[in-house]
C-alpha cells in the first residue's frame, strides 16, 4: 500500500471513529495559514477530504488533498495515533 493510501484509509478512519482533530494548514494557494486548531472531519472522498474549522468564530470548510498531508503542508496530530494503532494490530 502506497503512502498516499494509508493516509486516506487513516483520515477514513478517524472520520468514522472520532472526527474530532487539531489541525494546522499551511497553504500558498489560497493563503490560508491555521496554526493547531480544533476543526471536524465533515466528509472523506476519494481524492479530497473536508474539513471546518471554527477559530475565526464562524465555521470555514477547508478542501484538502490527501498529497498535502504528506508533503506537510497539512497536520492532523491525531493521525500519528492512527498509524501507531494500526501498525500494533499488524505484528
Amino acid at each position: 500500500m502506497d503512502n498516499l493510501e494509508r493516509i486516506r484509509r487513516g483520515i477514513e478512519k478517524l472520520y468514522k471513529t472520532n472526527p474530532n482533530v487539531h489541525v494546522s494548514v499551511r497553504s500558498t494557494r489560497p493563503r490560508v495559514v491555521v496554526e493547531e486548531t480544533s476543526a471536524v472531519i465533515t466528509g472523506v472522498y476519494r481524492n479530497i477530504f473536508q474539513i471546518e474549522e471554527n477559530d475565526s468564530g464562524r465555521p470555514v470548510r477547508h478542501t484538502v488533498q490527501y498529497g498535502e498531508v504528506l508533503t506537510g503542508r497539512v497536520t492532523i496530530a491525531e493521525l500519528d495515533c492512527v498509524f501507531t494503532d494500526s501498525n500494533s494490530d499488524n505484528k
